[in-house]
């Protein structure tokens, strides 16, 4: 597509190469070529839209894309997508982080200080220990 009035060509080419099919079938893996002459970058939420009606998915919550990196010069970047088959398979299957990024979990915020008291109660014991020391209600408090 070429936008008339600034003369240039804007994002029209997305070229997805299909990685690997994992054998349980719970999820796509892609990798995703991008060519976007005269613009920065796509964003993340088109390149979600065009996979949903590329591979006529339901639900835009089960695309998790990410890692996009721009080639030296501009014009084409390079990044990985999956799909999975359900909302609860990449609630199971993802990184926390991905989930909050795309609004399936919520980022709890801890204040400076529970973090630093958690960190003091931890480095006190060591092995299997740790994980309870790191426990607030089970913190040394009780004793």
């Amino acid at each position: 597509m070429t936008n008339r009035l600034l003369s240039r060509k804007q994002f029209d080419s997305f070229e997805p190469r299909i990685l690997l099919l994992f054998s349980y079938n719970r999820f796509v893996v892609l990798v995703i070529d991008v060519l976007h002459p005269g613009r920065a970058n796509v964003s993340k939420a088109e390149l979600k839209e065009k996979l949903v009606k590329l591979y006529e998915v339901n639900d835009p919550n089960v695309i998790f894309v990410f890692k996009f990196r721009t080639h030296f010069g501009g014009g084409k970047s390079t990044g990985f997508g999956l799909i999975y088959d359900t909302v609860e398979n990449a609630k199971k299957y993802e990184p926390k982080y991905r989930l909050i990024r795309n609004g399936l979990a919520t980022n709890v915020e801890k204040s400076r200080k529970q973090l630093k008291e958690r960190k003091n109660r931890v480095k006190k014991v060591g092995g299997v220990k740790k994980r309870k020391a790191g426990d607030a209600a089970k913190a040394g408090k009780k004793k």
